[in-house]
Order: C-alpha cells, then structure tokens, then sequence
C-alpha cells in the first residue's frame, strides 16, 4: 500500500499568491492542507472558493513556525504516513513534492524521517543571487548546527521538506517565527533521527519580505538566531 502523503502550505495574506501555487501543487498531489494564519488580506475568500483542499484558520497570527505547529499535528491526527511542508511564496517548485515524499520510504534501505530541501546542494538553471544578509545568516547557523550537533546539512533554513509523520511526534515546535527551524534540528540531532538531503532549486522572489520588527535587521536577527540555538541547546535532554 502506498504511504498516504499531506502536502501542508502555511500561509499569511497571500491573495496574490496562493490560487496559483495551489494550482500548481494540485497537480502533484491529492491531499493538501492549507493553513491560514489569520490573514486579513482576502486570502479566506480565495481559500473558500477552492476545492479538494483541507484548510485550518488561524483567528489570530502565530507566525511561520506556528502554521508549521498546526500542520504537524494535523498529519498525526489525521493519520497519514509523509507530510510534506512546501511554502506559499512561489520559491519552491511543487513538481519535486513526489520526488522528496518518496524518499521517506525508498524501495531499498530503511525508512527516512526527514528529506531536507537544500539551495546549495546543486546549482540550477535559473538560480536566484541570493540577498547576502539571508545567505550569511543561514551558512552560520548551518556551521553551528553542524559543528556543535554534528549533523552534516548544507541548509538549515529551506522550508521545502517531507517528514515521517512517526517522526514528528517526537519532535516539539517550540519558536512559533521564522527561528523555528533552530530548535527542530536540534531535537532531531538529539533522538538520532535519519536526514537526508534533496538538492532543489534557489530562488527568491521577495527579497524584500519582513521577517517582524527589528528582526529585519539582519545583525539583530542572526543574534536572535544565535540565542534560540544557545537556548534549545541549554535544554537538558
């Protein structure tokens, strides 16, 4: 029996955007969750009028990493076996989400609990220049998570991923914003679990995104960065 596959999308006020990518994501995959994270921009109108989708409403935003909270535990509740996480925002190619949810259970070999989008594994026609601040701010949380978890990533950052649904009840969202990612890997690096890498595409289509008051600095933020990590790590096992 195939594993049942959710691709989950956490959104906020992408009415530009999001019945463009569904469309595109629908033609890669049967079951999708949408997580609307209270957007007040017209983004529940568009998601009402939109079929065969599964959708979770925020009354009040949480962030990146509290989307993320509700879409893991929707693929627990709803018992399905892979949850692949894919964002709103146009930069990552939905054609690849039966590639990446495949390897969760590869024919040969055990399974797999998390196949990791990474921009820097590959180069590909068409890649983004990457804004410099982003670019930095990832290879030195990527450094640190390596050196001090040993975990051997290239892209700490990517929100294009598939989860082992088994796998994720382990693990606790616990940094509801764009830091969310830090204390995930830490818990991952921790209970041993398997990750593998899937080179995709780089590409950045609003380098101009707010990632939340002074977060927008970038030195202000790799410092925040720094302490979530510093945090999660003081944590006893």
């Amino acid at each position: 029996m195939s594993p049942r596959v959710l691709t989950a999308l956490p959104v906020f006020n992408e009415a530009d955007h999001v019945a463009e990518v569904l469309d595109h994501v629908r033609q890669h995959c049967d079951e999708i969750l949408v997580v609307d994270d209270g957007s007040s921009d017209g983004t529940a109108d568009i998601l009402a009028q939109q079929e065969e989708i599964h959708v979770v409403t925020h009354d009040n935003n949480t962030g990146y990493g509290g989307a993320l909270r509700t879409a893991f535990q929707y693929s627990i509740d709803h018992g399905y076996d892979v949850l692949v996480t894919i964002d709103c925002d146009g930069q990552h190619q939905p054609q690849l989400i039966p590639e990446l949810a495949s390897r969760i259970y590869p024919e040969v070999g055990e399974p797999v609990d998390i196949v990791s989008g990474s921009r820097y594994l590959s180069e590909f026609d068409g890649d983004s220049i990457p804004p410099e601040d982003r670019r930095r701010i990832n290879m030195k949380i990527t450094q640190e998570l390596n050196e001090r978890l040993g975990l051997g990533i290239t892209d700490s950052f990517c929100g294009f991923k598939a989860y082992r649904t088994v796998a994720l009840e382990n693990l606790g969202v616990t940094e509801l914003g764009y830091a969310m990612p830090i204390p995930v890997w830490v818990q991952i690096a921790r209970l041993g679990l398997k990750v593998v890498e899937y080179p995709v595409p780089l590409v950045y289509l609003d380098e101009e995104r707010s990632f939340g008051g002074s977060l927008d600095d970038a030195n202000r933020r790799l410092a925040h960065y720094m302490d979530v990590l510093n945090r999660e790590i003081a944590v006893p096992c």
